[in-house]
């Protein structure tokens, strides 16, 4: 608990067998009342190794559902258990969980009602070894969604976030891809739908087991980025009727 507030930690996992153990271990069980792993239908022992070190609630996919589609299942089973607060972490251990009590705080003292574990403030990111053409079309592609939407934050692509049980249940999270583009997507319906969204400084380790999109995906996600991007903008302006944007 947290200021009487209930704090789970949600874990969407696939093939995260080696740097489960290593995540799960920096989470600050002090404030955390429950952490839920759900397993996208690996291939190695994700799900095994959860149980084995602890992690009461693990679920599995029986086929991929894609990471959108597990974060749907991470969101709807923190609720389940009574979350206030809902930290996702990923449990390839590419942002520290040291960071969960301060992004909870920020949403259970009011001050927010989103919090993101930004690589890009300070230098986070590329210190961390973020490849450089990763970091430019980051840059590039931030720059234009707050352009665009009319808000202003230093990344939309960070996969460390912190909601509030009202963002969860205000948008409509059904109605979102499966695949990567879940994460903008999410954004711009609390971004549109009038919620608050704060940053901390986050500290980033990419390495060899860390997840990561790359090639044609990587392609297929910053055109993804930048349609629904324009999308919550017409949308915006009343110039189109959109299903996921609630403007």
């Amino acid at each position: 608990m947290l200021n009487s507030k209930k704090v789970v930690v949600v874990m969407p996992a696939y093939n995260a067998e080696s740097t489960l153990s290593s995540t799960y271990n920096e989470i600050p069980k002090d404030i955390v009342d429950e952490v839920i792993l759900v397993d996208d239908s690996s291939t190695d022992r994700t799900a095994d190794v959860a149980r084995s070190i602890g992690i009461e609630h693990v679920h599995v996919h029986k086929t991929n559902r894609g990471y959108g589609g597990n974060q749907k299942t991470c969101y709807q089973e923190a609720l389940n258990l009574g979350a206030d607060i809902v930290i996702m972490v990923h449990p390839d251990y590419q942002y520290t969980p040291k960071l969960i009590t301060a992004m909870s705080s920020l949403i259970s003292e009011g001050l927010f009602d989103c919090v993101l574990g930004s690589r890009i403030l300070g230098v986070g990111a590329l210190k961390g070894g973020m490849p450089m053409h990763k970091y430019l079309a980051n840059r590039l592609l931030t720059f234009m969604q707050n352009v665009f939407a009319g808000y202003k934050l230093s990344e939309y692509h960070t996969g460390y976030r912190a909601f509030s049980k009202e963002v969860l249940e205000g948008i409509n999270l059904e109605k979102n891809s499966d695949d990567f583009i879940f994460d903008n997507q999410m954004l711009l319906q609390i971004i549109g739908n009038g919620y608050y969204i704060g940053e901390v400084t986050c500290p980033t380790l990419y390495a060899e087991e860390s997840s990561s999109i790359a090639g044609w995906k990587l392609f297929k996600y910053g055109v993804g980025v930048l349609y629904e991007t324009l999308v919550f903008r017409m949308a915006k302006m009343g110039l189109l009727k959109s299903t996921i944007y609630n403007v």
